[in-house]
């Protein structure tokens, strides 16, 4: 078994600054993959482990003794597994994020992305023996302090405060086309979201979600058990229907274009500023050209600040534009980004975003078709 590489991370008098270290918990019944994980975590100052398990049901038990940040958290073991436990580990964490790091997380699709959806935060291959090297564990210790927020290295949207006040503004036809663009934390953020609106809102809903290609056709399911209503992994050439939700592949940007009096999706693959594919940029920005004004753009929590620019460029075409808050984001770089530079329009929670989607196409026929509210609003009474 080969020992990681080193890894550059903060000092220890930096760490030290920041307050107390990262508590990890690794729940896998593996020794090496225990170990090598282990050896990871404690070579970075400002993580520690808290807690260890080789089984759902243990795991369960030690986060009755321990209070932990993130949880590392393989899904294929002995008795109730990882999935069978997620219910009552993310009950018991207490606001501890999971990190499913499985080697399902790469034929295993299904399992992985049924965890996400019920509220693991990120997921991240667990390679064979012998492939743990030093790129492995920056990734792995990038997403830790990413999940552990302030605890950690600190998240750029974090600890920003939204606008005092966010003005509801109609736009000036009706909406054509809903895009929405996520990360880490974004697809069961998209299931509460998706889940939460009615069938009578019927545009084309485009989906961009940072994962593997392997990943995006069941994704596209998961979504459409959510939302009980078709979605389908777009290629060149697919017509954005009504109704019906357009997953981006993993190998390509999806991007709208016009043909005639239709509109239909392209593949791009030229490289962008995040480095992500699919990337939120390239979509945004081609609303932006070819419908302007009628469009919607939502970016829900993630890492980074992917789509964040031209989301702003949504807004200045008139568009409405809408950031996930921060109380509800699992990681608030993405839209707290997008808060920060005055990009969007509303900042609400996933279901709540579905809430105002609905009221603002109640009230085109409103006479008061412009209201200040303010994050977090309760919509119920719209």
């Amino acid at each position: 078994m080969n020992r990681p590489a080193p890894i550059t991370g903060p000092t220890r008098s930096e760490a030290a600054s920041r307050g107390r270290a990262i508590r990890v918990m690794i729940v896998d019944d593996s020794l090496v993959a225990r170990t090598v994980l282990s050896r990871i975590i404690e070579s970075a100052p400002d993580c520690e482990i808290v807690a260890k398990a080789t089984t759902g049901e243990m795991a369960i038990a030690r986060l009755g003794e321990t209070s932990v940040d993130v949880i590392l958290l393989d899904l294929e073991m002995p008795g109730m597994g990882g999935i069978g436990a997620l219910p009552k580990i993310l009950e018991l964490a207490n606001g501890g994020q999971v990190l499913v790091v499985s080697s399902l997380t790469a034929e295993g699709a299904e399992h992985t992305l049924a965890a996400l959806s019920m509220g693991a935060a990120d997921t991240l291959l667990k390679p064979r023996a012998g492939q743990f090297d030093a790129d492995y564990g920056r990734a792995l210790l990038a997403k830790i302090r990413a999940l552990a927020g302030p605890s950690g290295t600190p998240d750029p949207g974090l600890g920003r405060p939204p606008p005092a006040a966010l003005r509801r503004s109609l736009p000036r036809e009706d909406p054509q086309v809903l895009a929405i663009g996520a990360s880490t934390g974004g697809i069961h953020a998209l299931c509460l979201l998706l889940g939460a609106l009615p069938k009578a809102f019927n545009l084309p809903i485009l989906v961009v979600q940072h994962l593997p290609e392997s990943f995006m056709g069941t994704l596209a399911r998961q979504l459409a058990a959510a939302s009980n209503r078709p979605a389908v992994v777009a290629v060149a050439g697919t017509v954005a229907e009504q109704g019906r939700i357009h997953v981006a592949p993993g190998d390509g940007h999806m991007i709208l274009r016009r043909e005639g009096a239709r509109l239909v999706t392209g593949i791009a693959r030229h490289a962008v500023p995040s480095g992500c594919t699919p990337s939120v940029d390239p979509l945004f920005e081609s609303l932006a050209d070819v419908v302007g004004g009628r469009a919607i753009g939502v970016v829900l929590s993630g890492m980074g600040r992917d789509g964040v620019d031209e989301l702003k460029g949504l807004k200045n075409v008139g568009a409405i534009t809408v950031a996930q808050d921060e109380s509800s984001s699992v990681v608030h770089g993405m839209p707290g980004e997008a808060i920060q530079i005055g990009a969007a329009l509303h900042v609400l929670s996933p279901q709540a975003i579905a809430a105002t989607l609905m009221a603002m196409a109640a009230d085109r026929s409103a006479p008061d078709q412009s209201r200040n509210i303010q994050p977090g609003t309760d919509l119920k009474s719209y």
